[in-house]
């Protein structure tokens, strides 16, 4: 446990180094970026002897601060959300060295650097934090440093609105678990979390977890609280956006979970609110997606698609603790948990991909590149496996938790009448999801990637440095090791559900290796037909070995001479399942009309707005500033009034004490 703390304290150390030396940028962009790796290395290293001899694993230290305490630990849940926070952060800051080499001209990078590893140290502080008032403080920390990240990213007023944007939803979210977490206090007697372990009353408890779900919600992305995350997301730094999008909303999903443990037997209309929550951010986040053409408000919403499978499966989970289902129970957080580790891989591999695009080419708009396999072959690749990880295609590992949680809905199908059509619900929720996100990631590897550049920025396009290579290719890696390992990795999911469900492992390990069997059998199946279409690959370069080839172009319907812009864009590659949906995304379109056979030009484009942004934040916020400004006659500048204010309210309060 102590060496935790110490890789959080280098973290904090480096980090106010580089801020120090913001004036050098080579110097500072090092210090920072090296002591944020060997910090996550030094933590792992934790990890694996905590994970062996986990009794050791708590820390407390007085604190004089009213109501808390320096009170740490990390049990089985701790180290499964730790262990992507550390090893992404680490990739993380390995690419963000060489990828922020191209800011030396514009801006310090120091600051940034000082951000980015409080962010990591807050997110480390939050999952082992075993106090309420730690844990705020360290959730807020974690707030505030990644809204100075989104500042640093992108263009002075884009950053500044995704920004304040960011840091209202995220201080909503925070006075949500303020109440929260001063209701368990008050229901306990104490804001330890070892006090929390007793029964709380029913009703109480159901007002804690609605709270917990609106105040951890926001952080996660549910929607429809989730109109931060594509604007911060689209706005900050690449590396930066692979661990916001790839475990720091993923620890509103840990606080979800941690909430749990303390309200004993969940009720059954929980996991039925988790479960319609999960349908509705899946699908709606692919749409959402769909229907983008800035690919990184692409993986913004595709983030949201993914927590809200993260959140099916807690659901389902939560669910099989309300009606003692032991499958339904297990398979459910085993698939939630193994997504949150398999999305924050895959999705930290596309972030890095991106943010290599966008340094090459300077443009995030889909529809103006192409071509860039040929100039980015390394990139390409790994592109390509996150691509296919992200869709939930075999042998990958995004295949291997979303198959848990059909595999928990396929065993409940013959059940209770209720669990049946819920169980039916998922399916038929998860199967949309996949096939909406198989459309959305073809257009974009086919549009980036394939065929012809459709301007001059792909041109000039090249690889990026090794050191933002490697991370993309340790990631690659590991989306294939989680596919083709899943059979040796699921069993390690005991641990953390016997944390949320307080069931003996004795119990869980017998249900958990139902899923190993079909598992084995998939992976070798796939194995012998990858092998085949090696083998075929090996047989037709040798056929082909010393024999003229000749190539030539394909039949083009008739055209002489094919020019980029007879390609499709991204707009109408998925026209028509975007208007088959347009009473939800309502798409907006802009163009001239064409009235001559052979006109000079032409112009359209599509334009898609947050359905939840426009129809109820911004009309909110519009309603809440007429009344604002109807009561400005308050605020008229005299400080005698205001003093007057300030001896009424002391006389209520007075009043109201009596």
């Amino acid at each position: 446990m102590n060496i935790v703390l110490y890789s959080l304290s280098i973290l904090i150390i480096s980090g106010v180094g580089a801020l120090c030396l913001n004036r050098f940028d080579k110097l500072s962009n090092f210090i920072g970026a090296m002591g944020s790796v060997f910090a996550c290395v030094m933590g792992l290293m934790a990890l694996f002897a905590i994970y062996r001899n986990p009794g050791a694993a708590e820390v407390s230290i007085p604190w004089h601060v009213p109501y808390g305490s320096f009170s740490v630990a990390v049990d089985s849940l701790g180290v499964w959300f730790l262990f992507p926070i550390f090893v992404l952060s680490a990739l993380s800051a390995l690419y963000g060295f060489e990828y922020l080499k191209h800011y030396y001209a514009k801006r310090s990078v120091g600051s940034t650097w000082f951000f980015f590893n409080l962010l990591i140290a807050s997110m480390g502080l939050v999952v082992i934090a075993r106090n309420a008032v730690l844990f705020l403080a360290a959730w807020e920390m974690m707030s505030i440093s990644s809204f100075f990240l989104v500042l640093f990213g992108g263009e002075k007023k884009e950053a500044a609105k995704s920004g304040l944007i960011y840091l209202i939803a995220t201080h909503i979210g925070t006075l949500f678990l303020m109440v929260m977490f001063i209701l368990l206090g008050k229901t306990t007697g104490s804001f330890d979390f070892a006090a929390w372990k007793i029964v709380v009353p029913g009703f109480i408890s159901s007002i804690i977890f609605i709270l917990a779900v609106i105040g951890f919600g926001i952080k996660a992305g549910f929607m429809p609280v989730h109109i931060w995350l594509p604007e911060a997301h689209s706005a900050a730094p690449s590396h930066v956006s692979a661990v916001m999008s790839g475990v720091m909303i993923k620890l509103g999903i840990y606080g979800l979970l941690r909430i749990l443990t303390f309200l004993f037997v969940p009720c059954v209309w929980w996991g039925y609110l988790l479960i319609g929550i999960g349908i509705i951010s899946g699908i709606l986040g692919v749409l959402f997606a769909l229907a983008q053409r800035d690919f990184k408000r692409l993986l913004a919403y595709s983030s949201i698609e993914h927590v809200g499978i993260i959140t099916l499966g807690v659901g389902l989970g939560v669910l099989g603790m309300s009606l003692n289902n032991l499958v339904l129970m297990v398979m459910g957080f085993g698939g939630g948990l193994l997504h949150v580790v398999n999305h924050a891989f895959l999705k930290g591999l596309l972030f890095f991909g991106v943010g290599a695009i966008l340094q090459e080419t300077g443009t995030r708009k889909i529809d103006v590149l192409g071509g860039l396999l040929k100039k980015m072959p390394v990139t390409g690749f790994c592109f390509l496996i996150g691509s296919a990880a992200i869709c939930g295609l075999p042998p990958l590992n995004g295949f291997i938790s979303e198959f848990l949680i059909y595999l928990a809905s396929f065993k409940n199908i013959f059940g209770i009448l209720p669990v049946v059509f819920i169980s039916l619900g998922v399916i038929a929720s998860l199967a949309l999801i996949g096939g909406l996100a198989a459309v959305c990631f073809t257009k974009v590897f086919g549009i980036i990637f394939l065929g012809q550049s459709r301007s001059a920025c792909c041109e000039k396009a090249r690889e990026s440095g090794i050191l933002m290579k490697i991370p993309m290719a340790v990631l690659a890696g590991s989306c294939v090791f989680i596919g083709l390992g899943a059979p040796f990795i699921i069993p390690f999911l005991a641990d953390p559900i016997v944390d949320i469900t307080g069931m003996p492992l004795s119990m869980i390990e017998p249900t958990i290796s139902v899923a190993i069997t079909p598992l084995k059998y998939i992976v070798i199946a796939l194995l012998f037909f990858y092998a085949g279409v090696l083998l075929i690959a090996v047989l037709r370069q040798t056929f082909l070995k010393g024999r003229n080839i000749e190539r030539v172009s394909t039949w083009d319907c008739g055209y002489a001479k094919p020019e980029p812009s007879m390609q499709y864009t991204a707009s109408s590659y998925v026209q028509p399942i975007v208007d088959f949906f347009r009473g939800i995304l309502r798409v907006q379109k802009h163009g001239v009309k064409i009235s001559e056979y052979f006109p000079d030009s032409s112009c359209f484009k599509t334009e898609t707005s947050d359905l939840f942004n426009e129809m109820v934040f911004r009309p909110m916020i519009k309603s809440i500033h007429r009344l604002a400004e109807k009561l400005t006659w308050v605020q008229h500048g005299q400080l005698r009034f205001y003093i007057l204010y300030i001896f009424f309210a002391l006389i209520a309060l007075f009043i109201w004490k009596l």
